[in-house]
């Protein structure tokens, strides 16, 4: 049998039904999103309590986003093979019973494997929550949809830092994944009771062994690479240079293969279709630009400004303020615009706010800090919620959980590489200005020996006049490097916004039919 029953196409939900299913499926969306981030703030933590090194710890982070980052793609083919309604109620359900095992776990290994099945579970969730708006909400009231699921996809790895270590202080690291079991429930609840008539047409297709041997090698190795690079000196490091050709040569055969077969495992074709291709195109840079700064800042705060990791939260904190707001009214009245040009003013703001933070100094006030942050909110919404309309104009309804999956996939690969070269960059160009200002510190210089007079008279001098010095060249250099770093930001998002501008209308949302 090709193909299994299906039920009649049944009308949009509307009313109290339509809401509870949005709030399941947000929620659903927020949980999954904010795992990725949560547990980097307690990484220390965690690792101390199961008597491994911070550097281990880490790979509970690796192992999550990496078998999130394999599954994603796949998300297409798995729905068409088992239907989107079962597929995202059973990922929901082992999501909440994978994040208990973590909560459980009582050494790294056992964790570590609890986090990559979690990871791999999670992968369907967030381009199906974005099917099953769409496949549930009436035509014209898909971008408001696609707003609502957009703005907590961007909105809930801000706060997972924040939510991460707030629980982290006050109670035991394991709550960071308990928490998931009550929202989990929920929307599993919610989605099953709405959904479960209301079944997508399955067909069963041959398994492409070859192409899912080849997407798990390849992005498997590529994520581990990403994680790891910045602490293993990149490549220097034998492994990092084995995990990046194993990577290259699989993606690259991953492409040739997929691009022949008749039944892909991931369908990339789509990125034959204009839109498709500029949308992901214009998503990939802005999440790299907008993810990096997320990851510098922070760092930053920290290490020169001397806040501690609660307060590096808020300072980030602020972009979800003006996202929240302004997301579901962009979703409103979009379509009374041209999206490319609603596209270029988030772009504008972003580059605008970057620019902005690419002049910080060492004593910078909160409001400094937050209020750029809190201009990018308005960005948000004006960037990723019409982004994600572009990418789906003009598919059909059984296309749209394939390029949902391929789109989400690569934003999480543009956060990920984003983490890798924004941390390495701050790294680097903090390494070059210091040494770039210890060259203008010179013993019998007028403004290091002023500088040194003045230390006198507060009573320091010898080795811990020095280090006073010293310090003031680093928090200097970080500051330089912090600075260049939001620069390079701005001018992707310049890029962005010239190339959405090979968008082509008319983009009416996925599952309108026609090409």
């Amino acid at each position: 049998m090709a193909e299994a029953k299906q039920a009649p196409a049944k009308p949009p939900l509307k009313g109290g039904a339509l809401a509870l299913l949005t709030a399941g499926v947000a929620l659903a969306t927020f949980m999954e999103v904010l795992d990725i981030s949560i547990v980097n703030v307690s990484v220390r933590t965690i690792a101390g309590n199961l008597g491994v090194s911070s550097n281990e710890g880490t790979m509970a982070i690796s192992a999550y986003s990496m078998a999130s980052a394999v599954m994603q793609p796949l998300t297409g083919w798995i729905a068409k093979r088992f239907g989107e309604v079962r597929t995202f109620t059973i990922s929901v359900l082992l999501f909440v019973v994978f994040s208990a095992m973590c909560g459980l776990a009582q050494s790294m290994p056992m964790l570590i494997v609890f986090r990559l099945c979690q990871g791999a579970v999670s992968g369907p969730m967030v381009p199906l929550s974005q099917t099953l708006l769409l496949n549930n909400y009436p035509v014209a009231k898909r971008p408001i949809a696609l707003a609502l699921w957009a703005m907590t996809v961007v909105v809930a790895p801000v706060f997972g830092p924040i939510l991460g270590g707030w629980i982290t202080d006050n109670y035991h690291w394991s709550w960071i994944f308990f928490i998931n079991i009550p929202v989990g429930i929920f929307a599993l609840v919610i989605t099953y009771a709405l959904l479960r008539d209301r079944e997508s047409k399955t067909a069963k297709m041959p398994i492409d062994a070859v192409g899912l041997f080849l997407l798990a090698v390849g992005v498997g190795c590529l994520q581990f690479m990403l994680d790891n690079g910045n602490d293993d000196d990149w490549f220097s490091s034998t492994n990092i240079v084995i995990l990046a050709i194993v990577a290259v040569v699989c993606l690259t055969f991953l492409i040739a293969w997929e691009l022949m077969h008749k039944h892909p495992v991931v369908e990339l074709r789509l990125l034959t279709k204009r839109n498709f291709l500029v949308g992901v195109l214009c998503l990939s840079l802005g999440m790299f630009a907008f993810f990096g700064g997320t990851v510098v800042m922070p760092m930053w705060v920290q290490e020169v400004l001397g806040y501690t990791a609660t307060w590096a939260g808020f300072v980030v904190a602020p972009i979800g303020v003006l996202a929240i707001i302004m997301s579901p009214l962009v979703g409103a009245f979009q379509n009374r615009f041209d999206l490319r040009v609603l596209n270029t003013v988030g772009f504008a703001i972003f580059a605008g706010a970057s620019f902005y933070m690419a002049n910080l100094s060492t004593n910078a006030p909160y409001s400094e800090l937050a209020i750029p942050r809190m201009c990018m909110g308005a960005g948000v919404a004006l960037f990723f919620v019409p982004v994600n309309q572009i990418i789906l104009a003009g598919l059909r309804d059984d296309q749209v959980a394939s390029a949902s999956g391929l789109s989400n996939f690569f934003r999480t690969l543009a956060g990920s590489i984003a983490t890798a070269v924004s941390t390495t960059m701050y790294s680097h160009r903090t390494t070059y200005h210091h040494a770039v200002l210890s060259e203008n510190v010179t013993e019998g210089g007028r403004a290091t020996t002023e500088y040194l007079d003045r230390l006198q008279t507060f009573g320091a001098q010898g080795p811990t006049a020095n280090a006073a010095l010293n310090r003031i060249v680093d928090m200097q250099a970080a500051t330089l490097a912090v600075n260049d770093v939001f620069w390079v930001f701005g001018l992707m998002f310049g890029i962005a916004m010239i190339a959405v501008w090979f968008a082509k209308p008319p983009f009416a949302p996925g599952g309108t039919g026609g090409h």
